[in-house]
């Protein structure tokens, strides 16, 4: 299954806006902006939002105990340098780049680059993950990358070298090493037991 639709029509981040605002409270696609067009995919499933929740408690976990910064779910989309609005699953602020950017405002995308981003890959988003989201993230000044495959129950980690991500980390067993949030507390047994 691919992406259920995709514009020809190009948009603005400014007109995805309110492209959004024009559409029905009822209406429980995800949509995102990138290169100009409009990407939209169905709800993904079970799997895919346990394993986010699941990631999203842990970093929150993390970030209360530090104090580094804050953690975003889905609903959360980012309008970034490059031109493209995107919804990671999951996101990680630093205080340092909060502190630094605009302040999020009500109703509207945020303008900050996150520090680290994950991806549960689906049936309808792995190819898009792996490869275009993966270069926008990395052109965008992103610190690290997950992408969480259910299938395998893997976690690959890429982090940033120079103007890029380096080569991925692939965790299948033990704890999940991150360089963005280096006390995480998080292993794949953790993140996958009984999601089978």
């Amino acid at each position: 299954m691919h992406t259920a639709f995709g514009s020809e029509e190009r948009f603005t981040q400014g007109e995805f806006l309110e492209w959004l605002r024009g559409l029905r409270a009822s209406d429980i696609n995800r949509y995102e902006l990138m290169g100009g067009r409009i990407l939209m995919t169905p709800p993904a499933g079970f799997s895919h939002s346990a394993l986010a929740a699941r990631i999203v408690y842990a970093l929150s976990r993390y970030t209360h105990a530090t104090g580094s910064g804050l953690v975003l779910e889905s609903s959360a989309g980012f309008n970034l340098p490059s031109g493209d609005t995107l919804e990671p699953d999951v996101t990680f602020l630093s205080a340092a780049r909060l502190a630094a950017g605009p302040k999020p405002g009500h109703g509207s995308f945020l303008e900050i680059v996150p520090d680290l981003v994950v991806e549960v890959l689906s049936r309808s988003t792995a190819r898009r993950d792996r490869v275009e989201k993966k270069k926008v993230y990395a052109r965008c000044g992103v610190e690290e990358y997950w992408l969480v495959d259910p299938r395998r129950s893997t976690v690959e980690i890429f982090a940033r070298e120079g103007e890029t991500f380096g080569a991925a980390r692939v965790f299948r067993s033990g704890a999940l090493v991150s360089r963005v949030a280096p006390e995480l507390e998080l292993s794949i047994e953790e993140l996958f037991t009984g999601l089978d």
